[in-house]
């Protein structure tokens, strides 16, 4: 807030030195005309104060709403949809894409949905020990036959988890800066064992990292089922980023947990693929549509190109009246 005050009371500084200049160029143009007939005189000094206040304004206009704009931006935000793939298809995806345009209608984030959090990869593992200490603490005091078993059909010693491939897909770039507000991240986890019929229940913890930076935490799946080294377990994920993320490059990382287990038991990130590696992401708030920007230059335009028709007139007729005033001293004019 305090920034925006002191923005504020910048471009209000800046607009009353504009009026200054209006003032005293106004001083000026009357001084130069004070001989001139009072209709031409007059008519040059609106004529010039006109042409500068086209001018000054929307450069005033657009620092406001820059202000405006940094200071209403809110927390990171995104709508997130994920689903087996082996059932994908043009039909499906159409459908998974109408359901994200939908919650963001009803701002129904992941967030909002409890499936995002505002926190590193470092914290949500953290979280996660936590809880699993609290479980066992929590055990202690009931009897084997009240401890509620997770039916994951197979425990996770018994095996390597493994994701076999990870891959991304931009999809959504409406003001065609190469900056993508949709994207989707496709992997196949497997689980390795004696037998090619075993099966777990997993979930999964997608990351993003803005250049380099840390890993942060955007999406958790909803369980699934994987079965050995099968490819057709292989799960996607569509986002679309709405606030709170920085046009630039980011890079994926997904972390697997078998349901009942606070421990990753597979990881994949942008180091295994470079599909994964500095994808050009954007969140909505930055992407705007392009037809929306070029009506706004449009307008703009239109005032500096009438601004300088002014410009060009005064100078015009500022010439003629040097020239009958030097030649025909004798003429009056009215």
């Amino acid at each position: 807030m305090n920034n925006f005050i002191k923005q504020l009371s910048c471009r209000v500084t800046t607009k009353v030195i504009s009026r200054v200049t209006l003032t005293k160029t106004s001083r000026y143009l009357s001084a130069a005309t004070a001989e001139l007939s009072p209709i031409v005189s007059t008519s040059l000094q609106l004529s010039l104060m006109l042409t500068l206040m086209l001018i000054t304004l929307p450069s005033f206009a657009e620092q406001v709403d820059d202000i405006n704009v940094s200071e209403t931006k809110t927390a990171m935000q995104s709508y997130s949809i994920g689903q087996s793939a082996n059932v994908t298809n043009k039909a499906s995806t159409d459908k998974m894409m109408q359901e994200i345009k939908q919650r963001i209608l009803l701002n129904d984030s992941d967030q909002a949905q409890n499936k995002a959090f505002a926190s590193t990869r470092h914290e949500v593992i953290n979280q996660k020990n936590q809880q699993a200490r609290k479980q066992i603490s929590a055990s202690l005091f009931k009897t084997r036959a009240e401890i509620p078993s997770v039916n994951t059909g197979r425990s996770f010693s018994d095996g390597n988890f493994v994701i076999y491939e990870g891959y991304s897909q931009l999809i959504e770039d409406f003001d065609s800066d190469g900056y993508y507000q949709t994207f989707s991240v496709t992997f196949d986890a497997d689980l390795i064992t004696y037998s090619p019929y075993d099966e777990a229940a997993v979930y999964a913890e997608l990351y993003l990292s803005e250049n380099g930076g840390p890993w942060q935490h955007y999406y958790t799946t909803d369980s699934f089922v994987i079965y050995g080294e099968s490819p057709d377990d292989t799960f996607e994920v569509y986002s679309t980023l709405a606030q709170g993320f920085n046009p630039n490059h980011y890079d994926v990382l997904i972390d697997l947990y078998e349901v009942g287990s606070p421990n990753i038991v597979a990881s994949y990130s942008s180091d295994d693929s470079n599909s994964l590696y500095a994808l050009p992401l954007e969140s909505s708030d930055y992407d705007v549509e392009y037809i929306e920007y070029y009506e706004e230059t449009h307008i703009y335009g239109g005032s500096y190109s009438l601004a300088a028709l002014l410009i060009m007139i005064l100078t015009v007729l500022l010439r003629k009246i040097s020239f009958v005033r030097k030649y025909s001293p004798k003429i009056k004019l009215y």
